[in-house]
Order: structure tokens, then C-alpha cells, then sequence
């Protein structure tokens, strides 16, 4: 049952993906944006892993993806259609593109083992637990570069912001 339940998640996924790459209007490729990362949310908790499930949620289909919406929205890029002698260049491009993956793939794939059953958590620690001493040992530094490099990116943004706002 669970299988089932994966291959109907990674189906549904994997469309609204497709989805968000080939729509023509903005507001469509967000909305199907939002459904990819509620798929991947579900395919997080098929794997016992309900923290990153919720971060998923919460961060990228809650607030991210309603950024997206208001950027849209403020801006009026619902109005933007492309134009359709370009797609089918885009088709072309993308259908090359996925035989590539695949090609390079197969080989790929039948090196990897089985994953079997999940591994069992040690005992008396929470999933988040886990996450959290993993990113604060072992990840500590990578942690506090990717923190350095998003204040940097808030600086940046908000001194562009005032030079046009002038």
C-alpha cells in the first residue's frame, strides 16, 4: 500500500513540475509550484521524516511561494503570456533534454542498492533532535556560511532598494 501511495505522490509531483515549467502565465506556474512542494512534503512524510515534511510546508508552499504570488500580483504579470512560436523551440529543447537525463541515468540507477526498510531512529531521540545535532556538529559551518550569505543578500537587496526608492 505504501508503494502505491508513493508512485500516485511521485506521479502527482513529478506532472505539477512539469507543469510549472511549460504553463504560459505566471499565476499558473506558482499555484502548480505550491502543488509540487505539498508533493514533496507528502513524499517527506512517507519517508518518516514529518519535521522536514512540516519545514517544507511552512517555509517553501507557506511563505515562499505567497512572496512569488504578491511579486506577481503587485506587478500585473498575469497580463505577461508568452508568445507561442518560441514554445515550440522550448518542446524541442526539453524533449532532447529529458532523453539526455535519461540516457545518463539508467547506468546510473543500476549501481544503487536497495534502501530496503527505513533505518530505525536510536532510541529516546526525535526526529528533530536527530536533524538538529546533525546541523549543529557536523553541518555547523556550512550552517553559519549559507546565514552569512543570506544576510549578505538582505544587505544587498536593501541597498538597491534605496538607491531606487530615491
Amino acid at each position: 500500500m505504501e508503494a502505491v501511495l508513493f508512485y500516485v505522490l511521485a506521479a502527482i509531483t513529478l506532472v505539477s513540475a512539469v507543469f510549472v515549467v511549460f504553463m504560459r502565465r505566471p499565476v499558473h506556474n506558482v499555484l502548480f509550484m505550491i502543488v509540487t512542494m505539498i508533493g514533496l512534503a507528502c513524499l517527506f512524510i512517507l519517508l518518516h521524516a514529518e519535521f522536514l515534511a512540516m519545514v517544507q510546508i511552512i517555509v517553501y508552499a507557506g511563505a515562499v511561494m505567497v512572496l512569488f504570488l504578491f511579486v506577481i500580483m503587485l506587478l500585473n504579470l498575469d497580463q505577461v503570456v508568452l508568445p507561442s512560436e518560441k514554445l515550440k523551440a522550448r518542446y524541442g529543447v526539453g524533449i532532447i533534454m529529458a532523453m539526455m537525463m535519461i540516457v545518463f541515468l539508467i547506468p546510473a540507477s543500476r549501481g544503487l542498492k536497495s534502501a530496503g526498510s527505513v533505518p530505525s531512529m536510536p532510541a529516546g531521540m526525535t526526529n528533530t533532535e536527530i536533524i538538529a545535532r546533525e546541523l549543529f556538529t557536523t553541518y555547523l559551518l556550512p550552517f553559519e556560511i549559507a546565514s552569512i550569505l543570506l544576510l549578505a543578500a538582505i544587505v544587498g537587496t536593501v541597498v538597491i532598494g534605496k538607491k531606487f526608492s530615491k
